[in-house]
């Protein structure tokens, strides 16, 4: 699964040197299983997403450090960020005093807390995504970000501070939907849904409901 910036920084952190001898089993592991539990949560599959990430903290918290577990944290608020589920992030909250600058940055972020933040230590597309938004151009925001989990997270982040545009709600569903990351594409067709109706555009409203209907539904049983 591409990454966004929290994935990126897991790779950083995780990292195992190229030569012998080969790295601890512990990193590979924690570095699965934090792919594994935002792709397993995008698809909405809940439980297995639940499993990954508990085996991923639980990898992190067998080194005696709390950055690496406040890391895994923040994936996890991130990812829920991207689905459009919105909380104070309280277990990295927990762990913040011993994060890096950057991933607090990165939490503010998350968060909404713009105001005094160092947007330079915040990776180049969400540097932008933040500078686009104050600028208020009417130019698209997302279209840019290359990495689709990134921008599923900056359109989150968007939608959390009504700052997001028409354009970017498209962006953000076309994202979801060609990732099958069921969770977030809900969310957004929802979205759409409630302005088709405020509109008066019935027509509109009956082709998300289809749709909603069809990523919604529990897949029959297999034969």
């Amino acid at each position: 699964m591409k990454t966004i910036y929290l994935t990126a920084l897991t790779a950083a952190v995780l990292a195992g040197c190229s030569g012998n001898p080969p790295p601890p089993a512990w990193k590979g592991n924690a570095g699965s299983a934090l792919a594994s539990f935002s792709d397993a949560y995008l698809r909405g599959e809940s439980g297995i997403a639940a499993t990954e990430f508990a085996r991923a903290r639980a990898e992190m918290a067998s080194t005696g450090r709390p950055d690496l577990v406040a890391h895994a944290e923040l994936v996890r608020c991130a990812t829920r960020v991207a689905s459009m589920e919105y909380d104070t992030c309280p277990a990295f909250e927990a762990l913040a005093q011993d994060a890096t600058p950057a991933e607090r940055a990165y939490a503010a972020y998350l968060a909404g807390r713009w105001d005094g933040l160092d947007a330079g230590l915040l990776p180049e597309q969400h540097r932008a995504v933040v500078a686009s938004a104050r600028a208020s151009d009417g130019k698209s925001v997302l279209a840019p970000i290359a990495d689709p989990l990134a921008r599923l997270v900056a359109a989150g982040v968007l939608m959390r501070q009504a700052r997001i545009a028409p354009a970017d709600m498209v962006v953000a569903t076309d994202t979801a939907s060609e990732q099958g990351w069921r969770r977030p594409l809900l969310t957004w067709l929802g979205v759409s849904l409630k302005r088709a109706q405020a509109a008066g555009d019935t027509l509109e409203a009956a082709r998300l409901q289809r749709r909603i209907d069809l990523a919604g539904a529990t897949p029959p049983p297999a034969p």
